[in-house]
């Protein structure tokens, strides 16, 4: 289980995994000492978690880097002036902190994997033959996952395979076509000699996660054929599959679903993060800093199927009713029951009841009196747990990388993309959205149709995963949805009508009469010739005197 690594992992760290003297400063890397490990088998299982445990890294201030990665797209958004939300607005310049920290720990997180795999044969005769072909196969397939990050974030990237040391050459970018291929080659010949599942245990790579990952690098760099068999490979193997209830999925009664695949991990008194504080409105006691937009609040369909400009159930003024039970499983909606007390944002509403005390009792209602309330007039359910209301800044809530719902959505694009439309599509679509409470995909679709559908469903189904901001640039649409205005909903009344949702599920507006009472949260701007990659880190640059360049416009 995963306090049981937990722990070990950190015994392995507190044992001496530290920075190399020898490491090299032009690339961010670290690792332990060449002289002292891996001489014992324990010494093994500290390496290989502190491997992991480079995979746990903040954006900014105690939050998961995936639970952040949404804030620079349209579907969330971050209050405070920080560089993630620079990169969401595109005011961001190319010593943005929060591009340089993502550079940094990627590298720093292959640098331990890199370590381990140079080093391992030292223990060789003090394990299983299986248990060291095990160990090696699950550091390259973190680093194959670093670098997966890496090349959808920078594009081209230097490829380092092993220790450097200040004798080695200075390093430049490596094409991401080739470090593409790297990593589906890594994963190809690390699969085997994985464990083929371990539901349950989310925190240590499987061959159910290798294909994941393969097929999620496939996906993303448009290679169709590649992304279904990887996909149907892992779904194969067995033992996952959906879990019954989408919205305790990621909270700690779903952490250890048979739909986890793989997570970070988490544990208090050891290492937390502050979700809860920084996701929860300010009656809970949080400060609302991370909100989901009216934008994305407008993309759910309608629970007939259809959109809520095309179905006769969309009500405007009953916004919330007859819609997709997804939208008030992942998001607090005016209303709603949010940590335990009624969630209202109307201005008018100065109480509200808390329902966390026996009988329930009437009280201020800061969430329509704060200055710092939600700007947008919601909040994200996702990553929160009443279970950490009093303590919200020491949650220990593992965060999902791979699970079985994506899966399927790679499948089904994969196949829509590639002109395979068969039945096993429909099926696949049909899987997670009635788990969800939504109707099956009507059959004889158009490719164009299924399409807008599964661009829909990841949309949805992933929102405030950590996985939007690739979407939208490799179907390059950050240039239509990473420019406008950003809203919130009015605090006082309804839209007359439902904007216009065009086929990406993106909502216009402009047919809106009193489309003027939304909250303007930010005007964005957006460059197609910059903003698709992000910048590399100047000093990077320097250090390497020009060999690393910077991306175009940056």
């Amino acid at each position: 289980m995963k306090r049981t690594t937990t722990i070990i992992l950190f015994a392995g760290i507190a044992a001496g995994i530290t920075a190399c003297n020898k490491s090299i400063d032009k690339l961010p890397l670290d690792s332990p000492s060449s002289e002292s490990f891996y001489k014992t088998a324990a010494e093994v299982d500290m390496g290989i978690l502190g491997c992991y445990k480079s995979l746990n890294w903040e954006l900014k201030s105690n939050r998961p880097w995936p639970v952040m990665l949404d804030n620079a797209t349209d579907v969330s958004w971050n209050r405070s002036a920080h560089a993630v939300q620079e990169l969401g607005n595109g005011t961001a310049t190319s010593a943005n902190s929060s591009s340089e920290i993502a550079w940094t720990q990627c590298y720093k997180s292959i640098g331990r994997a890199n370590f381990l795999l140079e080093n391992i044969h030292r223990s060789k005769e003090l394990i299983s033959d299986a248990y060291y072909k095990q160990v090696i196969a699950e550091a390259r397939w973190i680093r194959a996952f670093n670098y997966m990050l890496l090349a959808e974030l920078f594009g081209n990237v230097p490829l380092v395979t092993k220790v450097l040391t200040l004798e080695d050459p200075i390093l430049s970018r490596t094409a991401k076509a080739e470090v593409v291929s790297f990593i589906l080659k890594e994963l190809d010949e690390a699969t085997p000699d994985l464990p083929a599942s371990n539901v349950g245990i989310t925190g240590r790579a499987t061959r159910v996660a290798a294909h994941a990952l393969k097929a999620r690098v496939a996906l993303y760099n448009a290679q169709w054929q590649t992304a279904a068999d990887a996909a149907n490979a892992a779904r194969a193997i067995g033992k996952y599959g959906l879990y019954d209830n989408y919205g305790n999925l990621f909270n700690y009664t779903g952490e250890t679903s048979k739909e986890q695949i793989f997570s970070l991990q988490f544990m208090k008194g050891i290492i937390v993060h502050s979700n809860s504080n920084f996701l929860s409105s300010r009656l809970a006691g949080g400060v609302a800093n991370e909100v989901p937009t009216q934008q994305m609040i407008d993309s759910y369909e309608c629970t007939d199927g259809l959109t809520i400009d095309k179905s006769p159930l969309y009500d405007p003024s009953k916004p919330f009713e007859n819609r997709d039970p997804r939208l008030a499983m992942s998001i607090a909606l005016p209303g709603s029951i949010y940590y335990g007390f009624q969630f209202e944002t109307h201005p008018d509403s100065t109480k509200v009841w808390n329902y966390n005390v026996t009988p329930a009792a009437r009280v201020p209602n800061t969430d329509a009196t704060n200055v710092y309330a939600t700007f947008t007039g919601y909040m994200w359910r996702k990553w929160t747990d009443i279970k950490d209301r009093t303590d919200d800044e020491n949650c220990e809530g593992d965060i999902v990388l791979f699970r079985y719902a994506e899966l399927l959505l790679t499948y089904a694009e994969a196949k829509i993309e590639n002109n395979q439309i068969d039945e096993s599509v429909y099926k696949a679509l049909d899987s997670v959205r009635v788990r969800a409470g939504m109707p099956v995909v009507p059959r004889g679709q158009t490719q164009a149709y299924l399409r807008s559908l599964v661009r829909r469903e990841r949309k949805i189904e992933l929102a405030n995963e950590g996985l939007r901001l690739f979407d939208i640039r490799r179907w390059k649409i950050a240039e239509k949805v990473m420019k406008g205005t950003r809203y919130g909903r009015s605090r006082t009344t309804w839209l007359t009508a439902a904007p216009t949702l065009d086929e990406n599920s993106t909502p216009d507006y402009s047919n809106v009469s009193n489309a003027g009472v939304m909250r303007v949260i930010e005007n964005m701007v957006f460059n197609p010739d910059r903003d698709y990659l992000w910048p590399i880190p100047t000093s990077e640059i320097l250090t390497t005197k020009g060999l690393i360049t910077q991306n175009d416009n940056w």
